[in-house]
This record gives structure tokens, C-alpha cells and sequence, in this order.
């Protein structure tokens, strides 16, 4: 129960006018329901003409009777005045429309109960599916290299939706079933509170026998959305490298490892669904075992001539009492939804309350970079090991400088620390004598632009590829971007030009042509600095040709920070810092740093001779 306020109490504020009118039009439903079953009395009273007393109007305001005595007095005297002068074939024609009109009354408020309740419902679903994307455009590049992304995809789609079945349920069980539940009590309770006692001492069984059918159900739930966000990590597997697996004939392999988990989820999914359709029958024959004890006690009573209540009223009693049973059944039913909900809510919350350790500054301090960036005394690790090593770098405005070295000697880290993609552990990155970390991420991050080995593009056209990130640019600039790139041409001959859709992820294009849209953006966003993550590697000799010189283009007064792995490229740097294993071993210019035979000079032949 508590699981459940939670969830309410996070997502439902926004839905109280809708909210409040559920609740008026459950408890109205409730009680036409009550009245309109009523008329069962008369009706078995006329038919069977049990009913040989003479009944005389008592006034509604009369003190000296109940509210209830008073009504079924002036009805069981309207009923009387109905026969003596119309006759019982006419008073049970009023009596059925009676029943029709109420029933229709009750009909219709039931409706609108459901009718306000469905915006609460997709309300819910849109608020979380939005705070999830919210959060994870939020959350550090580090959070990501932990979760698959498939499980990321499961816990929007599959994990919304059962907190959505576990929000429609909760709010039946605390705002429709309860209701029902309660104002059928109460009536009972008018009726005859020693049978009600009775049935006091026997319902709560079947709430217990229930209780213990469902205690596993959350257990269970956990681990198959668990095992189903895996499977959605082996299908964006599948689809990120298609071309391997079909290159290294593995699709009998993938296939194999696909319709094992499938069969795992199938076998989980099974196990939950059976219990939870175990609730329906359950409580049906619980229902019925409580109605037949109802029915031999308060019977007994009856014909043994101790009935507390006439038989016309005890067959109403166990109308009233029957109709508890529906709602406790939806009672049960929605608790098991709502287990399964509170296990899919606690996958959502991993997203949700996961902490960003990257934050604006309390009192963020404004930048502009017009002389050096700095790195002083840099540590950063991901987990235990340090990835870089007390690195020292000064980059004066204007100027361009290389990162070398083998895979995994830092030198993307290195890159990726200036725009805070990661937060350092030691030492301090500084623009103008300004710690990075005393800047608003927004201010720090519109200073730098970025190109990369694999060109990051977006399944829209290329205008909107190109101006991504940048607000207030006109056509003309796009274009004289495009100009620039090297791209304009090869745009300007698709179908519909600059509106031309490029595909998921630039599928369209070709790998220098993806390239050479990146850094179009990069162009018309105008940074001041620029990180240029080994952006020619991925390609072959023409379209490299094409993308250094838009390359150039882009560099041109600008500070540049160039991560190579193809040497070749730069050999015109202004310095060239050489990492290994994290930390800085050379320094200098390529004529000077080959001349060493350092290092440097072994990674250079090993590429071939260039100097």
C-alpha cells in the first residue's frame, strides 16, 4: 500500500480536478446502485404479497423515527396506495420503470467515473515517458557506459506500461472499489448489523487467502522485465551490427542466443500470468463460499421464526451482499497489477533517481575564452584505474593542438574532459584562469564544437542536421555552411535538396558524406574551440581528401584540438602532446619530436615514413 500512495503521490497532482471528479461520480454510482436494488423489496412484496400491513404517511421531519424506518414506510404506504387503487399489475410496472430509470442513473455516472479517469491514465504515461527522456538527456555520457541500451529502451516502453495497468488499478482500488465497498457495508449494516458482524468474521479470509497467492508476484515481475530489457539490448545489438553478422555468418548464433532468452522470458511471463489469473476463479469460489454461509445462517434464522429481518429485505441483504463480490474481485486483480507496476516502477526510478554528479555551479561565474585553456595536474579514472595521469597542457588562442599515442592511452578521455563530459577526480581544467567547474554547463559547452570518428547525425533532413543545436540561423547560413563542408554539392543533387530526409542515423549517405554534414554543424555553430576526435580515420582516400579540406576550412582561426590516428594529418599542428598509457611522454613539433627518435618517431614508422 505504501508503494502505491508513493506513485501517487508523485504522479497524480497535475489530475486533481479530474481526480476529484472520479471520486463524486464513483461514490454517486455507489449509491444509485443501492437504491436501485431497493426496489427489489416491493417487488417481492407484491408478487408474493407477503406484506399484509396497513402503512399510514409519517412525515419526514418526524422526530420520533429514523430516517431509514421513515423511508421504507412511505414507500411500502406508496407501494400499498399503488395497488389499492391501480391495481399490482400497474405497481409493478411503476416499480420496473423505477428500476430503469435509476438503473440508467447509475449506468451513466459509472461511465463518466471511467470517462474522467482516462486522462489521469494517459496523463501518467505521457509525465514519465517525458521525465525518463528528460532525465537521461540530463544524466553524464559516464551513467550510459553502465546500462545497455536496450534495457534503457525497455524500462520507457514495457515498464511505463505496467506502472500505467498499476496507476489505473491503484486508482480503482482507492477510489472506486473501496467506495463500493464501503456504502454496501453501510447498507448491510442498516439492514441487519448482526449479520453483518456475521459476514465480518468471514470475509476477511478470502482476503488473506488472496494476500498469500500474490506475495512472489513483485519478486517475479522484477526479474522478467529484467530479462526483457535484455532482450531489447540483444535487438539493438542485432541492428547496430548487422553488417558483422552477416560478414562472419552468425546468424545461426544470434538467432540461438535470441530464442534462448525469449524462451526464459516466456517461461517467467508464464509463471506470473498464471498466477495472476488465478485471482478471478479464486476469489469467485471464495465469494460464493462466503454467500452460501450468509445464506444458511441468515436463512436459518428465518425460517426458524428468529429472523431479524423479513424475507423480502434478507433476499435485498444478499443482492447488496452479492455485489460486493465484483468489486472485491477488481480489488484482488488490481493488486496484482499493482505489484507488477511497483516492480517496473523501481527499473524507471534506476533512471529517474540516479544522481548526475556533473551540476551547475551554486554561483556559476561567466566565460569567455580570449588566451590559454589549461590543463593543470589532470586525474580522471572511470572506476579504479587512473585513465589519466597528472597531465599538463597549456593551449594559447588560436593555436592547434594533436593528441598521439596508441588506443587507450587517453587521449578522447582528454578531449572529453574540457566540455565536462566526465568530471576530473584531481587538478583542474582552466579557460582564462577560470576552473571550468565554477561555469554553467550550458555557457562552457557553447564555446565547443565537435566532430568525431563516427558522424552523429539524427533520421531528418539535412537542414535540420545542419542547424541542430543552433537557434536564429537562416537558410543562407545553412547553406554557406554546407559551402564550406563540401557538402552543398552532393546536397543540392538529392530529390528535394537541403529537405531531403537523410535516414536513422545518416543511412543514406556515405561515411564522408555523414562526416563532412558534422562538420557543417560544427561550421555554422561557430565555436571557439573545437575538438576534432580522429574525424578522417573511418575513411577512404577521396572522401578524406573532401573532409580535410572542409577540415581546414573549419580550423582556420580557431583553437583546435586535433586527436589523431593517422599521423599524417598532423604534421602541421602547433604542438603535438604524445600520451601514453595516460600521461604526456613528448611534446613538441612533429619535425622536432621525429627527429628524436622517440616515441613518437616509433609511431610514425610504424605508419610509414613521413617525416
Amino acid at each position: 500500500m505504501k508503494g502505491i500512495l508513493h506513485i501517487l503521490r508523485r504522479f497524480l497532482p497535475p489530475y486533481k480536478k479530474q481526480l476529484l471528479l472520479t471520486f463524486v461520480f464513483n461514490i454517486l454510482t455507489a449509491i444509485l446502485n443501492v437504491f436501485s436494488l431497493a426496489t427489489i423489496i416491493p417487488i417481492l412484496q407484491v408478487l408474493f404479497k407477503v406484506n399484509a400491513k396497513t402503512f399510514s404517511f409519517i412525515p419526514w421531519n418526524n422526530p420520533d423515527a429514523s430516517f431509514i424506518d421513515i423511508a421504507l414506510n412511505n414507500v411500502n404506504w406508496y407501494v400499498t396506495q399503488l395497488i389499492n387503487i391501480y391495481g399490482s399489475s400497474f405497481a409493478l410496472m411503476m416499480l420496473a420503470v423505477i428500476l430503469i430509470v435509476m438503473t440508467l442513473l447509475k449506468t451513466g455516472t459509472a461511465y463518466l467515473g471511467s470517462y474522467f479517469i482516462i486522462p489521469i491514465r494517459t496523463g501518467v504515461v505521457k509525465d514519465i515517458r517525458n521525465r525518463i527522456n528528460d532525465k537521461i538527456l540530463t544524466l553524464p555520457i559516464g551513467f550510459f557506459t553502465e546500462e545497455r541500451k536496450g534495457d534503457i529502451l525497455a524500462r520507457i516502453s514495457g515498464d511505463v506500461n505496467e506502472v500505467e495497468n498499476s496507476v489505473m488499478s491503484s486508482l480503482d482500488m482507492l477510489f472506486k472499489n473501496p467506495i463500493l465497498i464501503l456504502i454496501y457495508l453501510t447498507t448491510m449494516t442498516l439492514l441487519s448489523w448482526q449479520l453483518t458482524l456475521f459476514v465480518l468474521v468471514v470475509l476477511p479470509v478470502m482476503g488473506f487467502v488472496m494476500g498469500r497467492v500474490g506475495r512472489t508476484l513483485k519478486r517475479s515481475s522484477f526479474e522478467a522485465q529484467n530479462k526483457w530489457g535484455l532482450l531489447m539490448s540483444q535487438v539493438e545489438e542485432t541492428l547496430s551490427g548487422l553488417r558483422v553478422i552477416k560478414a562472419f555468418n552468425a546468424e545461426n548464433r544470434i538467432s540461438e542466443r535470441f530464442h534462448a532468452g525469449s524462451n526464459e522470458f516466456r517461461r517467467m511471463s508464464n509463471r506470473i500470468a498464471r498466477r495472476q489469473q488465478l485471482a478471478h476463479p479464486m476469489s469467485e469460489l471464495l465469494g460464493t463460499i462466503t454467500i452460501a454461509v450468509v445464506l444458511w445462517f441468515g436463512g436459518s434464522l428465518i425460517l426458524g421464526g428468529k429472523g431479524l429481518i423479513d424475507a423480502a429485505t434478507f433476499i435485498y441483504y444478499l443482492t447488496i451482499f452479492y455485489s460486493i463480490i465484483n468489486p472485491a474481485k477488481e480489488l484482488s486483480k488490481s493488486a496484482y497489477a499493482v505489484q507488477r507496476g511497483l516492480a517496473s516502477m523501481e527499473r524507471i526510478d534506476k533512471i529517474l533517481h540516479a544522481e548526475n554528479p556533473i551540476t551547475d555551479p551554486e554561483k556559476p561565474v561567466k566565460i569567455t575564452f580570449s588566451e590559454t585553456i589549461q590543463y593543470r595536474d589532470v586525474w580522471f579514472r572511470y572506476h579504479n584505474d587512473w585513465v589519466i595521469r597528472g597531465v599538463n597542457i597549456n593551449i594559447a588562442r588560436g593555436k592547434t593542438i594533436a593528441l598521439v599515442g596508441q588506443s587507450g592511452s587517453g587521449k578522447s578521455t582528454m578531449a572529453d574532459l574540457l566540455p565536462r563530459f566526465y568530471d576530473i577526480q584531481r587538478g583542474g581544467i582552466y579557460i582564462d584562469d577560470i576552473n571550468i567547474k565554477a561555469v554553467k554547463l550550458r555557457d562552457l559547452r557553447s564555446l565547443v564544437g565537435y566532430v568525431n570518428q563516427e558522424a552523429i547525425l539524427f533520421n531528418d533532413t539535412f537542414y535540420n542536421n545542419i542547424a541542430f543545436g543552433v537557434t536564429d540561423v537562416t537558410e543562407s547560413q545553412v547553406t554557406e555552411a554546407a559551402k564550406i563542408a563540401n557538402a552543398h554539392d552532393f546536397i543540392m543533387a538529392t530529390e528535394k535538396g537541403y529537405q531531403t530526409n537523410i535516414g536513422d542515423r545518416g543511412g543514406k549517405l556515405s561515411g564522408g558524406q555523414r562526416q563532412r554534414i558534422s562538420i557543417a554543424r560544427a561550421i555554422l555553430k561557430n565555436p571557439d574551440i573545437l575538438i576534432l576526435d580522429e574525424a578522417t580515420s573511418a575513411l577512404d582516400t577521396d572522401s578524406e581528401r573532401l573532409v580535410q579540406e572542409a577540415l581546414d576550412n573549419l580550423m582556420k582561426n580557431r583553437t583546435t584540438i586535433v586527436i589523431a590516428h593517422r599521423l599524417s594529418t598532423i604534421k602541421n599542428a602547433d604542438e603535438i602532446y604524445v600520451m601514453r598509457e595516460g600521461q604526456i611522454v613528448e611534446s613538441g613539433q612533429h619535425a622536432a619530436l621525429y627527429a628524436q627518435g622517440g616515441y613518437y618517431a616509433k609511431l610514425c614508422d610504424t605508419q610509414g615514413n613521413f617525416s
